[in-house]
Parts: structure tokens; C-alpha cells; sequence
């Protein structure tokens, strides 16, 4: 999702470069984000020959864990492979397997309008791997009270963009329920159906994640408690639409 003044991108980097200084100092922030990202690895297809690949890099971390993935970014930092566009991917038609979008999707004014390049670029049977703010009961607390970014509950989805906007030149936008809204509650299903099988989806309490405090804020409960922390956490997973803080989404290409 392109930025369309200097000054967004500006202020979006160099949240990326905090984000890095917070990562090397909060341990329990480093576990709980290689736990979610295992989650993704383990949803990726290997069924099909293609390349990995994720939009949306930030600090690069998913190469921990899927070490063959290509990391891409609006923004251009040492570790990132590809500067891209989720409107305008420069990746060939059909030459990826498998594509991943961490904390993406809430970026996404016009949801449709990227679906269309992840569709163009996936081979058939490749994946989107969506991984994105839940909004259970607690989800909305805690993001709604302590996260700058909107969480968009009642505002309208523009699925597709209209004509006269420019895909390139399109405003900051953040709606960080959207995923929830779009994949748990099955808001414009039917358009996601026309192309991608919804493979999965499933959400978590993230509560460890939680108690960090993420990248910006401060953490509220010792490494030590982790895994105290994780018993609770398979308790409150069963009940989604009261704890579900984080969520994730496999889309397959038909």
C-alpha cells in the first residue's frame, strides 16, 4: 500500500527502525513473535514448486524462521530483498507458492484490489498467509485503548477502489479490525470465494503477546511466566469472541 507523502514515510521507517531496537531488547516480544511465526510455517504449502515470499517485511524476522523467504517492503533496508506494492507486485504471474502478509491487511484500504495481484502472482494451490489483530472482546480493548491506529469496526470496507484513485498515490490507511470483520464475520465472502478457498482460519489470546507490550509499549509480565502464561492461553482460545487478540487466515488459489 503506497504512502503518498515524504513525511509518512518518514515517520513508517522510522517506527521500523524503534521496532528493531525493541525486538534485540524484549525477549518475551522475540518469543511470542518466532511463535507466530512458526504458525506460519506450518501453514505453507510444499505441495508446489514456487518462491516464499512476504509483503510487508518491517524488520525482517521472518527469515528466522522460513530462511528461503524473500523479505519485501515499501521501504528499502539493508535486510529487505524487494521494495514492492501489495497493488503492483513486480513478481511474475504464477511464480509463487506460497505469499505472506503479517500485519498487512489492516493497511489495506482496497482489500480487492490486492487480492487481484496475489492471485495474479500465486501458482494454482499457492497460499496467502494472513496473520492480522483479532477482534474478540479483549482484542478490541486492548487495541482500541492502547494502540494508535484506529480499529475501523464501523466503517465501511471498500472492496475495490474507485476508478479515479491512484493506486500509487493512495493515503496512510490502517483499520485494524478489518481481517476480523472480513474472515471471521464472512463480510464479502462471496468475493473471496470467486478465487481463493479459505483453507483456515484461526485465532488465538495471544496473551503472552499481550502482556509484552509489543514493540512500543512496556511489558507487564516477567519471560519467566511464559510458560504459566500459555497454560491460560489454551483455556481462553476456546472462547474467541471474548479473548481472540490475534488471528490467522490461509487462503488457497483455485
Amino acid at each position: 500500500m503506497p504512502h503518498s507523502d515524504q513525511s509518512s514515510i518518514d515517520r513508517h521507517n522510522r517506527e521500523i527502525q524503534e521496532n528493531l531496537k525493541s525486538w534485540d531488547r524484549k525477549e518475551l516480544l522475540r518469543l511470542e513473535y518466532l511463535r507466530f511465526y512458526r504458525e506460519i510455517a506450518s501453514c505453507l504449502t510444499y505441495e508446489i514448486e514456487g518462491k516464499i515470499a512476504e509483503l510487508g517485511s518491517g524488520i525482517g524476522k521472518m527469515k528466522e524462521v522460513i530462511p528461503d523467504c524473500i523479505l519485501t517492503d515499501l521501504f528499502l533496508n539493508p535486510w529487505i530483498h524487494r521494495q514492492e506494492s501489495a497493488y503492483a507486485l513486480s513478481f511474475e504471474s504464477e511464480t509463487l507458492s506460497n505469499l505472506i502478509i503479517f500485519d498487512v491487511w489492516h493497511h489495506l484500504e482496497y482489500p480487492g484490489e490486492a487480492m487481484k495481484e496475489f492471485h495474479r502472482v500465486l501458482k494454482k494451490g499457492g497460499r496467502v498467509i494472513i496473520f492480522e489483530p483479532a477482534m474478540g472482546f479483549m482484542g478490541k480493548v486492548v487495541y482500541g485503548l492502547f494502540h494508535p491506529e484506529p480499529l475501523g469496526l464501523l466503517k465501511e470496507i471498500s472492496w475495490n477502489s474507485p476508478q479515479e484513485v491512484n493506486l500509487n498515490k493512495t493515503q496512510y490507511y490502517a483499520a485494524q479490525g478489518n481481517a476480523w470483520r472480513i474472515f471471521r464475520n464472512n463480510n464479502h465472502d462471496r468475493k473471496i470465494d470467486s478465487f481463493m478457498k479459505v483453507r483456515k482460519v484461526k485465532t488465538f489470546s495471544a496473551l503472552n503477546y499481550l502482556l509484552s507490550g509489543g514493540f512500543s509499549g512496556r511489558q507487564l509480565s516477567p519471560t519467566t511466566w511464559r510458560g504459566i502464561v500459555q497454560k491460560l492461553e489454551t483455556f481462553l482460545d476456546l472462547f474467541p469472541f471474548l479473548f481472540a487478540s490475534r488471528m490467522l487466515v490461509v487462503l488457497e488459489k483455485k
